[in-house]
């Protein structure tokens, strides 16, 4: 489906353009993955390829990470800027509450404090990861590290993290689908034929004849497997609870009812992504503690605990993932501004009165939502870690959840974007399009 209708929208001149220029702003940016940071001995880095934090750290730069490479941090300060921003609408900052409710203008002074929340995290991060990673490699990551060479790469991450945010908000406005998602998916993308590669050398490189059969068996089920969660997690990421609405005052002709469409995932992927930053960060910090302290016995609990690779650190994981699929949810869906915008919009749910009973009704319905949005998650992020132990795969196969939902995520929104250039190519009589 997806093939037809992205053949059917190369037709249109503009919906061409704005491919080209998605993909050419994506090949500037992977040429940048490979530009290694001036100074940084990034071998290094393949001693730590175990380490959760720098997997984590890999997928959301778009797999910048893995060279150290000037777009290293890619747009997660971006992201965490973004989230503290939303967090701080939540009648937590006064001004910022104020400048949501000003439409296009206030939007505006949103994204730039967003952009300048992200530059501090940049420098900050980018100082901190290079440290961390410095000291927990045997192999010396910086070749001179003294205050100044520090401060050189934090400045030279930060550039490149606020060009990678740039690019993406290029695609944005004027190529296709979402600059930051896009930015992330390339990465994956370019990550999945080393993935395919790793696997083939872990289970048909140097095997006995005897062995090929069992092989053969395990990659067809593995396949199969793969292939049952890409449906799955692509249903539920499209399923839609529709609730009705009434409106008590219509232009003549026009419906007297609708409906208001609600995610049955309404967090989307971001309360994995926080659920792994929680368990990595920490873990790696207790990593770092444990270098020449490896029998101090609470260290080494803290550490399993945090470890999403074993038993207890996947119910830890997987509790962080519930707690913020249902923080995430009311983040993204606030039940007093649906309320009261129903009400603006002379409109309501049937049996049930406008005001605060639709907040209640709403509340209601979201926690209902985001239970079975978070056990969605936690099952698809836990699936790949427990492959992994089962199988002795990769580590780095157990991020694969996350990036599943990425790609799904990310595919499906392309799938509506193509949808809704057809639509326009309908209308042509009403809007201007280019053939």
């Amino acid at each position: 489906m997806f093939f037809k209708l992205l053949k059917d929208a190369l037709k249109i001149k503009n919906v061409r353009k704005k491919i080209l220029f998605t993909i050419f702003i994506i090949f500037v940016f992977r040429v940048g993955t490979h530009i290694t940071v001036p100074g940084i001995n990034a071998k290094s880095l393949e001693q730590l390829s175990d380490l959760p934090f720098l997997n984590m750290l890999n997928l959301v730069s778009g797999n910048a990470m893995r060279n150290f490479s000037v777009f290293a941090l890619g747009v997660s300060p971006y992201i965490t800027a973004s989230i503290v921003v939303q967090l701080l609408q939540m009648d937590i900052l006064p001004k910022f509450v104020e400048w949501g409710k000003q439409g296009e203008v206030g939007r505006r002074k949103l994204n730039q404090a967003t952009r300048y929340i992200s530059l501090f995290l940049a420098f900050f991060q980018s100082i901190g990861i290079t440290a961390g990673f410095s000291a927990l490699s045997t192999v010396a990551l910086v070749e001179t590290p003294n205050a100044q060479t520090y401060i050189l790469i934090g400045c030279i991450l930060t550039t490149g993290s606020l060009i990678v945010t740039w690019l993406g908000e290029q695609i944005s406005d004027k190529g296709f689908g979402n600059g930051v998602s896009m930015i992330i998916f390339s990465g994956i993308i370019s990550a999945i034929p080393g993935s395919i590669s790793t696997i083939y050398e872990d289970y048909f490189v140097n095997i006995r004849s005897s062995e090929l059969t069992n092989s053969i068996i395990f990659i067809s089920i593995f396949t199969l497997a793969v292939l049952a969660i890409v449906f799955f997690t692509t249903f539920v990421q499209q399923a839609e609870y529709k609730i009705p609405i009434q409106y008590t005052k219509r232009a003549q002709g026009a419906p007297t009812s609708s409906y208001l469409p609600l995610k049955v995932n309404p967090a989307g992927v971001i309360p994995v992504i926080f659920a792994s930053s929680i368990t990595t960060i920490p873990g790696t910090l207790v990593q770092f503690l444990q270098t020449g302290n490896q029998d101090i016995p609470w260290l080494n609990t803290l550490s399993q605990a945090l470890n999403f690779q074993n038993p207890a650190g996947m119910v830890v994981y997987a509790i962080l993932i519930v707690l913020f699929s249902f923080f995430y949810t009311f983040v993204q869906v606030n039940p007093e501004k649906t309320a009261e915008n129903l009400q603006k919009g002379a409109s309501y749910i049937p049996s049930v009165r406008p005001g605060r009973e639709t907040q209640d009704y709403m509340t209601s319905l979201l926690k209902k939502l985001a239970t079975v949005g978070s056990l969605f998650l936690a099952f698809v992020a836990l699936t790949p870690i427990a492959a992994q132990q089962l199988f002795g795969l990769s580590s780095t196969v157990a991020l694969g959840g996350t990036s599943l939902l990425i790609l799904i995520s990310t595919g499906i929104e392309g799938m509506k974007q193509l949808e809704g250039y057809l639509l326009k190519k309908k209308y042509v009589g009403f809007i201007n399009i280019t053939e």
